[in-house]
């Protein structure tokens, strides 16, 4: 028969010990497959905790990655919105000078429309002389009052303000009438004996000729209404001076 041979066990000696002098040395005996789990454990731990280590490495990484990106983002965001912002406020701008512009126009011209409206106003104002020469005078004040011109050869009657005549007339006593309204509630009227040089709806300025003084003609029947009423010329002429 062949002898059998006995498969000898491997043991693993732990020394302890310790630099004082008297110190005791402690021995453990580890089987060899127990140290080997050991060693297999501690690899496992080791490499657990290096490579979690590594992943939070890895997160940490990203998310510094990803806030770096996010910062770059927001500042290309706020770049865009400051250059958007500096066009609105030069749009403002332009805007708000056009705005001034236009309002100062407005006001020009409704200052000159306000003065064209005086101006016309105060042309349609019967005040002016109705003779562009001198002569003499008596005023009728009783019923409808008149001022009665004497004038003397080659001066005309004309026209006090401006306005639109109105009517061309035959008078029994002075021989013909123009009447002209002034659009602002008063009617001029001249009664002469000459030939009228005006005919109904001609626009009149202050000035224009209405009768040409002759030795036949030489009064003049000078009347003025407001608001339909006879009123005496006088009153009209006198704020002239």
């Amino acid at each position: 028969m062949k002898e059998r041979k006995h498969k000898r066990k491997l043991n693993h000696v732990l020394i302890l010990t310790s630099d004082a002098a008297d110190a005791n040395v402690k021995q453990f005996r580890i089987r060899a497959w127990l140290a080997e789990v050991i060693v297999i454990m501690l690899c496992i731990l080791i490499g657990g905790v290096i490579g979690y280590f590594i992943y939070e490495g890895q997160l940490w990484e990203n998310a510094g990655r990803r806030s770096h990106e996010q910062v770059v983002a927001l500042e290309e965001e706020n770049k865009t919105l400051a250059e958007q912002n500096s066009k609105l406020e030069a749009k403002v701008t332009e805007q708000a000078e056009e705005i001034q512009i236009l309002s100062d126009t407005v006001s020009q011209k409704v200052q000159s429309e306000n003065e064209l409206s005086a101006t016309l106003e105060k042309q349609s104002l019967p005040t002016e002389f109705p003779l562009t020469g001198s002569a003499s005078m008596e005023e009728v004040t009783e019923g409808e009052p008149m001022c009665i011109f004497h004038a003397s050869v080659g001066t005309t009657v004309v026209a006090a303000a401006s306005g639109t005549v109105m009517a061309v007339n035959d008078d029994e006593t002075y021989g013909h009438s123009v009447w002209v309204d002034h659009g602002n509630g008063y009617i001029t009227i001249y009664r002469n004996k000459g030939d009228a040089t005006v005919a109904v709806g001609d626009s009149v300025v202050q000035g224009t000729t209405l009768f040409v003084i002759g030795e036949d003609n030489a009064d003049l029947g000078y009347q003025m209404q407001k608001d339909g009423s006879y009123i005496n010329p006088m009153d009209m002429l006198a704020i002239s001076g």
